[in-house]
C-alpha cells in the first residue's frame, strides 16, 4: 500500500486522486502561458525607464523596463542593437519600446523581445514627420518624375554641412581618395538645433542659384551630416528645406545619418546617399576604376590600329606590284596610245553618226511640211470662200424666185378681191348683224340694209 502523510494527522493510506484534467509538467505549463500571451498580446509599444542595462560580448543587450509600479525585463539582440547607435541609452533614460511579449521558459519570466527602440517623445515627432511626408507627397515634391540625374564626372559640388563634423572629414575623405581634383564648396552651416533648418535651406538656395548671388556655379548640392537621433536630425525634417531641395536648378544629393535613417530631405532630394561617405562614392570616380577603363580602352585602340595598319600595308604593297608601280612610262606610252585609238574611233564614229542624224533631220522635216497645220489651213480657207459664195449665190436665186411668186399671187389676189369688184361698179348689201345678203329673197320687207359701194356706204330700208 502506497502511504501519504497528513501534515495534520501523521502517515495514512493514499487514496485515489478523483479524476480531473492531466497534470502539466511545468515546462508544458510554461509553454502554454507562452502561447497565451504571444497570442494575445503580440507585437506592443511600451514605455518606461531603462534600468539594470547589460551589453553582452555576443552585441545582445538586456535591460528592465519599468515605470512607478511594475518592471518588465527587455531583450535587444545584436542584430537589432546597431539602431542604438547615437542615441543615449543607458540606465534612467525614458524610452519606448516595440516588440514581442514573450516568457522566457528557462526561468518562467515573461519578457520583451525588443524590435525598435525610441526615445520617449519620438512618438508625437514621428507623427508629425509622418504627416508632412504624407502631404509633401500628395503635392507631388517626392515625384520620380522631378528627379534629375546627376552629372557622370561633377568638377564642383557645394556641400551644405557643419564645418567642424564627423560627415564633412569623411565625405572629404572618400572623395579625395576615389577621385583628386573635384573642387568641393563648403557652405557652413548649423545642423542641429533650433533655426538650424533656416540656415540650411538658405544655403541650397544661394548655391542653387550662384548668379544671383555672386559666387561660382557648383554642379551638385550636397545636403548631409552624422547620425542621431530623431530629434538630432529633426531639422532636416522641416519643411522649409525640403521646398528649398525641391526648388533647386542644381541637383541635390541627400546625405543625412546612417543607413537606417530616413528624413524628409531624402525624399526631396535628387538623390539619397545612406551615409555622407556613400555620397562622396556617388559623385566620384574610382580613380583606379578609370585607369584601368583607359588601359582598356588603349589597349583596344592599339589593336585596332594595328590591324588597320596592317591592312594598309597590304594595299600598298598591291600596288606595288602592280605593272602601274613597276613600269610607269611603258603604262604611260601606252595609255596614249589608247587614246589616240579612242580619238580616231571617235572621230570616225562621230562623222557617221552626225550624218545619219541630220539626213533623218531632214526625212522627218519633209514629214513635218507634209503635215504642216498652216497649210491645212489655207486649204480650209479657200473651202471656207468658196462655201460663202455659193450660199450668197444661192441666197440671191431663191430671193429672187420668191419676189417672182410674190408678184404673181399678189397680181392674182387683187383680180379676185372684193375692191376690184366693186371698182368695177358691183356693189354689196350687208344686214345689220353684217351678214351679206346674196339673193333677193334673203330680204324681208322693212329691213334695214347697209349696202357698199367703192368709195363708201349707203343704208336703206327693203320696200
Amino acid at each position: 500500500m502506497q502511504l501519504d502523510f497528513d501534515l495534520r494527522g501523521g502517515p495514512r493510506a493514499a487514496e485515489t486522486p478523483p479524476a480531473g484534467p492531466a497534470v502539466l509538467s511545468v515546462g508544458a505549463l510554461t509553454r502554454k502561458i507562452r502561447e497565451l500571451i504571444e497570442s494575445g498580446l503580440g507585437e506592443v509599444w511600451v514605455e518606461g525607464e531603462v534600468s539594470n542595462l547589460r551589453r553582452q560580448a555576443s552585441g545582445h543587450v538586456y535591460f528592465t523596463l519599468k515605470d512607478a509600479s511594475s518592471q518588465v525585463a527587455c531583450v535587444l539582440f545584436a542584430g537589432q542593437a546597431a539602431q542604438l547607435r547615437g542615441m543615449k541609452f543607458e540606465d534612467g533614460v525614458q524610452v519606448q519600446v516595440f516588440g514581442q511579449v514573450t516568457v522566457y521558459e528557462a526561468r518562467g519570466n515573461y519578457q520583451i523581445i525588443v524590435r525598435r527602440v525610441r526615445e520617449r517623445g519620438v512618438g508625437a515627432l514621428q507623427a508629425k514627420f509622418e504627416e508632412l511626408k504624407r502631404r509633401l507627397a500628395d503635392e507631388g515634391i517626392f515625384s520620380p518624375e522631378h528627379k534629375r540625374p546627376l552629372p557622370r564626372f561633377p568638377r564642383r559640388l557645394g556641400v551644405v554641412t557643419s564645418p567642424t563634423g564627423a560627415a564633412i572629414r569623411d565625405f572629404l575623405n572618400v572623395l579625395h581618395r576615389r577621385q583628386r581634383g573635384i573642387g568641393v564648396v563648403i557652405f557652413p552651416v548649423r545642423v542641429q538645433g533650433k533655426g538650424a533648418a533656416a540656415e540650411i535651406a538658405e544655403a541650397v538656395r544661394l548655391l542653387g542659384n550662384p548668379a544671383e548671388f555672386g559666387i561660382e556655379p557648383v554642379d551638385v548640392i550636397v545636403v548631409t551630416r552624422g547620425g542621431g537621433s530623431l530629434e538630432d536630425l529633426w531639422e532636416f525634417n522641416e519643411e522649409a528645406v525640403a521646398r528649398a531641395i525641391a526648388a533647386s536648378p542644381v541637383p541635390v544629393v541627400s546625405a543625412v545619418g546612417h543607413e537606417i535613417d530616413f528624413t524628409i530631405s531624402d525624399f526631396a532630394a535628387d538623390v539619397r546617399a545612406p551615409t555622407p561617405s556613400a555620397a562622396a562614392e556617388i559623385l566620384s570616380a574610382d580613380a583606379g576604376e578609370l585607369l584601368e577603363q583607359l588601359g582598356h580602352f588603349s589597349s583596344r585602340l592599339g589593336r585596332s590600329l594595328a590591324s588597320r595598319l596592317d591592312t594598309a600595308r597590304e594595299r600598298v604593297e598591291g600596288f606595288r606590284r602592280t605593272a602601274l608601280f613597276s613600269e610607269p612610262r611603258r603604262m604611260l606610252q601606252q595609255s596614249r596610245q589608247d587614246i589616240d585609238r579612242l580619238s580616231d574611233d571617235l572621230d570616225r564614229g562621230g562623222g557617221d553618226w552626225v550624218q545619219a542624224r541630220r539626213l533623218r533631220v531632214e526625212r522627218s522635216a519633209g514629214i513635218l511640211s507634209s503635215h504642216s497645220p498652216s497649210k491645212k489651213i489655207s486649204v480650209a480657207l479657200a473651202d471656207l470662200v468658196r462655201f460663202q459664195t455659193a450660199m450668197r449665190q444661192g441666197s440671191e436665186k431663191r430671193l429672187a424666185a420668191a419676189r417672182a411668186d410674190l408678184g404673181r399671187h399678189s397680181a392674182v389676189l387683187a383680180a379676185l378681191s372684193p375692191s376690184a369688184a366693186l371698182a368695177r361698179g358691183y356693189t354689196m348689201t350687208f344686214a345689220t348683224d353684217g351678214s351679206l345678203i346674196r339673193s333677193a329673197r334673203a330680204v324681208s320687207a322693212g329691213q334695214v340694209l347697209a349696202t357698199k359701194f367703192a368709195d363708201g356706204s349707203v343704208r336703206s330700208v327693203a320696200g
